[in-house]
């Protein structure tokens, strides 16, 4: 019987591999019945198998019968082909999960500044997770302001950001991450540094200059900063630090941040059982961004840290 086309072969389809890995397991046996048991299936299901691998190929591959198993010279080349093939999908599929083992690339992330002091470190647990899966990654971290976090993210410059949590702007995507506590603090050489709590009104602490942040906020926390008397502005927390300890400002700092000053006495805390508010912080990626599997994997370690 007759197998041979004139058509070429248009595609090798999923169908077709799996036919030619139980023909390699029928050559590797030498024949039909070794190859049950390597198989696990019977003859004659192998058989029919067979049939539909030569019909597939337009070619005669084997003889079978009385005079046993034996290859046709195309079955020989079939087989050294199939060989090559099978060998280079395994070899895609090694690097490919190999890239999940391993990974490769860039992870350029902005934050909010001052994030390292709390003690949560979960952006550090989580950095340190993809370099212990990635070796070869190389993290760059800019500290900018909240604004230049977003704008970064939406161009591509950034990856991913870590901001305060504010209106969500069109083209991101927002993932909350944890929640701190700001404290309305003073510091050594402020009037009201050594002034009783008791004797602090809500009149008496909005005369005081106070520094406000001109990055986006909440609208429920700006109004604490509308019930004060603000004279000077900060783009992030360390400039608001600088302003109080000169010892002439009021103003919020988060309490993880100012707590190594409050140790060593140079600042301290006005009323923080009634004046602090809580701050939730966000990551933010861009809405539909390509494939990233460095970032991918960032914010599965991220997640997998609350």
């Amino acid at each position: 019987m007759s197998t041979r086309r004139n058509e070429p072969l248009a595609q090798v389809s999923d169908f077709d591999i799996r036919l030619l890995r139980i023909f390699r397991s029928v050559v590797e046996s030498g024949g039909f019945s070794a190859a049950e048991s390597a198989l696990g299936i019977g003859r004659s299901a192998i058989s029919q198998q067979m049939s539909d691998l030569e019909q597939r190929l337009g070619l005669r591959l084997c003889q079978r019968g009385r005079a046993g198993f034996s290859l046709t010279e195309e079955g020989r080349e079939v087989y050294q082909s199939s060989l090559q093939l099978l060998s280079a999908l395994e070899s895609f599929r090694t690097e490919v999960n190999g890239l999940h083992r391993h990974l490769r690339g860039e992870l350029n992330i902005g934050l909010t500044d001052n994030l390292v002091t709390l003690p949560h470190m979960r952006i550090t647990h989580a950095l340190s997770h993809l370099k212990e899966r990635g070796p070869d990654v190389h993290i760059n971290i800019r500290m900018i302001a909240p604004n230049e976090v977003e704008q970064g993210v939406l161009d591509g410059s950034l990856h991913v950001g870590v901001v305060p949590q504010a209106s969500a702007l069109s083209g991101l995507e927002y993932q909350p991450l944890y929640s701190e506590r700001s404290l309305l603090y003073c510091a050594v050489g402020h009037p009201l540094f050594y002034v009783d709590d008791a004797l602090l009104d809500d009149d008496r602490l909005s005369a005081q200059e106070t520094i406000a942040p001109t990055f986006r906020l909440p609208g429920e926390i700006q109004a604490y900063y509308q019930a004060l008397k603000c004279s000077a502005s900060a783009s992030d927390r360390e400039g608001m630090a600088f302003l109080i300890l000169t010892g002439r400002y009021i103003g919020y700092l988060p309490d993880h941040y100012a707590s190594l000053w409050v140790q060593q006495g140079r600042l301290r805390a006005l009323k923080p059982k009634t004046r602090f508010y809580d701050l939730s912080l966000v990551t933010v990626t861009r809405k539909g961004r390509r494939p990233h599997l460095v970032l991918e994997s960032f914010l599965e370690s991220l997640a997998a840290t609350r």
